[in-house]
């Protein structure tokens, strides 16, 4: 009798524990999950840029080919879309980082009448859908006049960004603590010194992520950029255009490369932050 008590308490531990488990990892468990779920598209498109389709379209996988890999630039006026979309993409990220960055700093740091409207303002083209402001852009630019292509997309982009970039940077500025500032100053250090010294250091990663933020998003843009574009044709709008014909195997192995890319990014950071960490330990 006392065995058998013992098997059925045994037996009912046994599940509790599993029970307990699961509880304390449940979040992990989750975020993996959703890990999985976010980098399944990538996988299909990585997996896909091996293939070599029968026909025009690149949907079921036939056999295994490095071809597209060996010739990227095989298809017609892909390079070339691919290299206006990089180069729209930096100089939007540049003027969306310096203004958002200044406009940041203004809102953190001062005080004035039209703060809490700029604020506001801000926020609306994050908040608004996309084609309401790509409409209202390319209404502006027929009524002055202005002639449709790369710069009416890249100053569509760095309205579009700069919101993303204030957001960023304005949290980064206002968890600083204005006593390193205030020690700066009690060293004798001028305001310019002060700021390249103390002030960009402690903001840098917040203008980091909105940099990098800005680029993603206007590298990946399509619907500001196919209302504003005219005749231009940047490398989202080559992948629409292609989608109708039949989708080359080159544009998974651009896809490919700017995710690998992406993934190289984060690490490095991930392990200059580690190595920073451990310094100051």
């Amino acid at each position: 009798m006392a065995v058998h008590g013992t098997t059925e308490a045994t037996a009912v531990r046994t599940p509790n524990r599993g029970l307990r488990r699961l509880r304390r990892n449940i979040i992990t468990i989750a975020g993996l999950c959703t890990l999985g779920y976010l980098i399944l598209p990538n996988i299909v498109v990585m997996v896909f840029s091996f293939n070599k389709p029968n026909g025009r379209f690149n949907y079921q996988w036939q056999r295994f080919s490095t071809d597209a890999w060996s010739d990227p630039c095989g298809v017609a006026d892909l390079c070339g879309s691919l290299g206006l979309s990089l180069q729209i993409a930096l100089w939007a990220t540049v003027g969306a980082t310096v203004l958002g960055t200044m406009i940041a700093f203004a809102l953190a740091r001062y005080r004035f009448r039209a703060r809490s409207g700029v604020n506001t303002l801000i926020f609306l083209p994050m908040a608004m859908p996309e084609v309401v402001m790509a409409a209202s852009l390319a209404t502006l630019f027929l009524n002055m006049g202005i002639q449709f292509g790369f710069w009416t997309i890249l100053i569509a982009h760095i309205m579009f960004c700069l919101s993303f970039v204030v957001t960023a940077v304005k949290a980064r500025v206002m968890s600083m603590d204005p006593r390193l500032e205030q020690a700066a100053q009690d060293l004798y250090a001028s305001p310019l010194q002060t700021f390249l010294r103390v002030t960009l250091p402690i903001a840098a990663p917040g203008i980091a992520a909105g940099a990098l933020l800005s680029f993603a998003l206007s590298f990946d843009d399509f619907i500001i950029t196919n209302f504003n574009a005219g005749s231009t044709v940047t490398f989202p709008m080559f992948v629409w255009g292609s989608a109708q014909r039949g989708t080359p195997v080159q544009i998974n192995v651009i896809g490919t490369a700017m995710f690998l890319v992406a993934v190289l990014c984060v690490v490095v950071g991930q392990l200059a932050g580690a190595r920073k960490r451990s310094k100051r330990s």
